[in-house]
């Protein structure tokens, strides 16, 4: 029996985790939810935690020191039960059961073993695509990741996804990209405070990426993965 596991990493994202709590906390294809939070300063843990007070299923890892997304995921796989996990940004806008469920439902009926969301609000460049090879939001096996934890945690802080890509296209996973149309993620800017703290967290985030596949590797990955879709 395929069960879910959703690991949501959160950093300082008090206004915006409620809403997606509220759309996996008590979903039918949801076997538990981990938040681990890396480190917040802004009450994001609080919060999570007097979630978990009203829901048996939420548990709340706290990371003493802000270690970054992939340190966080990883230990989000450690604790997890479930067979498959759902990966989950704790920003997300407009989500709500029947993305969860469109996300989840390939990989339980078995006509896939991994997906992928492609946001709304996705790179114009990779909705041409068709693909958006460093969504957050995924399903896969939770084996996949669990024999890796040291991996995980050695990588860039923002390194996860494209490792993740290598994994899918080693194990030659057969693949659905899930279109999101009602689903955005914040743009940095507007969690920055302007324009320019938002450009610095982006060239860091691909700075992170670029040490762990080269920009050339990045291009590949994401035809390769299109051509695994199911």
């Amino acid at each position: 029996m395929t069960k879910i596991s959703c690991i949501i990493p959160a950093f300082n994202e008090a206004p915006r985790i409620g809403a997606v709590l509220q759309a996996v906390l008590d979903h039918p294809m949801i076997h538990e939810v981990i938040v681990v939070d890396d480190g917040s300063s802004d009450g994001t843990p609080d919060l999570a935690d007097d979630f978990a007070t009203r829901h048996d299923r939420l548990r709340v890892i706290r990371q003493p020191q802000n270690g970054g997304k992939s340190r966080a995921v990883a230990s989000g796989v450690e604790a997890a039960s479930g067979s498959h996990i759902l990966m989950l940004d704790s920003d997300l806008l407009g989500l709500d059961h029947e993305h969860l469920a469109a996300l989840i439902s390939p990989v339980v009926d078995r006509r896939a073993e991994a997906t992928i969301s492609l946001r709304r609000n996705a790179p114009r460049v990779w909705r041409a695509i068709g693909i958006d090879y460093i969504s957050g939001e995924r399903v896969m096996p939770r084996a996949l990741l669990a024999e890796r934890l040291d991996e995980l945690r050695a990588l860039p802080r923002f390194g996860l996804e494209v490792f993740i890509n290598e994994l899918w296209l080693d194990e030659e996973l057969r693949i659905a990209i899930v279109d999101w149309p009602g689903v955005e993620s914040p743009f940095k800017h507007t969690k920055r405070g302007g324009w320019l703290a938002g450009i610095r967290a982006d060239i860091s985030m691909l700075g992170d990426i670029f040490r762990t596949v080269s920009p050339a590797e990045t291009l590949r990955q994401g035809f390769a993965l299109r051509a695994r879709r199911i």
